[in-house]
Formats: structure tokens, sequence, C-alpha cells
């Protein structure tokens, strides 16, 4: 007569003390984790969260002027909203320049013409192979860095102007509120050595031409111009100390 293994059952179908007996022996796989269910966490209320400066930082710039009705009676929150998307809405204006952007002639009227009344856009007008452009696009390029909120551009100068003369080249044409502020042919405009700080006190010596893009207004504009001057005084006091290092040697 055959071996009967006789397995019992409790009713919820768990293992008996048979099956802990096999699984020690290896004969059975082990038992599964018991199904444990997660801790609920209920989703946070956004009508109940602290509605603080804090709050107001975490929103986007959608979600802020999704808003303006719902501060009404909070006085403080409504101002440091406004706050925060005028810092936005700067941020945005200073990211799109930063850099001499080439563009070409039928891009002018759209990157030069119709730039906003606020900013104001320095176009050059070029050729490659001669140094004297070379020399002053380094500088350009070092400017549009430290002055992002002012719009630097370069195109070739016979797709801006059809046969205008090589030996006019470097030249820089100062655009505001779809005018022409002011013109410089050739590099001498630029003083004995053209550096960034030459240029630049070149081109705000009548209007503020140069925006670093910290803050707005006349203020802003006035410590641009004396941090110009300040540049510059610094750049000649280096071209002096390098000629008597160099007549030393």
């Amino acid at each position: 007569m055959g071996d009967y293994h006789f397995v019992y059952k409790d009713v919820e179908g768990a293992s008996t003390q048979w099956d802990d007996i096999q699984r020690k022996l290896g004969n059975l796989p082990e038992k599964p984790p018991a199904f444990k269910p997660s801790s609920f966490t209920p989703s946070e209320d956004e009508d109940f969260k602290a509605k603080d400066k804090a709050w107001i930082d975490e929103k986007t710039e959608e979600e802020l002027e999704d808003l303006e009705d719902d501060l009404d009676d909070d006085r403080f929150l409504q101002e440091y909203r406004k706050k925060r998307l005028t810092e936005m809405r700067e941020a945005v204006k200073i990211a799109r320049f930063g850099s001499v952007v080439p563009i070409f002639g039928s891009d002018f009227v759209r990157e030069v013409s119709q730039a906003p009344p606020d900013v104001w856009v320095v176009v050059m007008l070029y050729k490659d192979g001669y140094p004297e452009c070379r020399l002053l696009l380094e500088c350009l390029e070092a400017m549009a860095k430290r002055y992002p909120a002012t719009k630097f551009v370069k195109i070739i100068s016979t797709e801006c102007i059809p046969n205008y003369p090589d030996h006019n080249l470097p030249t820089l044409l100062i655009y505001n509120n779809s005018a022409v502020k002011a013109t410089y042919v050739g590099l001498h405009n630029f003083g004995r050595r053209c550096t960034p700080e030459s240029v630049a006190l070149v081109l705000c010596q009548s209007d503020p031409v140069l925006n670093d893009g910290q803050c707005g207004g006349e203020q802003s504009r006035e410590a641009v111009l004396d941090g110009i001057r300040k540049k510059f005084v610094e750049s000649v006091v280096r071209e002096h100390e390098d000629d008597d290092g160099s007549s030393s040697d």
C-alpha cells in the first residue's frame, strides 16, 4: 500500500505545520510575503496651505497671473505677487540676449527695427577677413555678456546696405524705438586701443545704450555709466603699466 500524505489547511488557506516543515526541508517554495497595504497620505489641499511669501515663490508666472483676484484681501501678498511677476519678466527679457547674434537682411526689421522700445540695439556691419572687424567683434562679445539687457547683433555689411564700401568697416549702428540714434564708422572712433571699455564709454556718451539688466530706471543707467567710467580708467591704467613694463625690458 502506497504512502499517503495528508495536508490539512485551515479555512483561509493558510499553510499548516506540515507545509512549514516541508519548506524547511526545501520541498516547497518560500511563502510569499503577506500583503501589506501602503499607508494612506491625503494630498494637501491648496486651499488649506499657508499663504505666505514661500507659497508665492512656488508659483509659475501663469499661476501668479491667475491669483490676481484671489489676493484682494491681502495687500502684502498682492504687492509681493506683483514684485515676483516683474522679476520673472525681467529675467526672461535678460535671457534673450547676452551674446552677439548673427542676422541676415531679411531679419533686420524684426530683430532691430521692431525691437521693444525699452531695448537698445547695437548693430555691427562687418565682413570676414578684416582684422579691424575681428577686433571690434571681440569687444562687443565681451560687452554683450556684461550688459545682457542690451541687444547686440552683427550683419554682413552688404546684406544690410547694398554696395556699402568696405573701407567704412567696421560700422556700428545704434537703434532704439525703431530709429537710428547714432552711427560710428571705422575703428578710430573708439580710441588708440579699441577695448570693451573704450567702446562702452563712446556708446554711452549721449544715450544710455548699455544696460546690465539688474534694475530699471534712471538710477540704474547712471550706475551703469559710473561702472563704465571706472572700468575705462582701470583699462587705461593697465595700458600704461603694460607700456612701462615693455619699455623697461
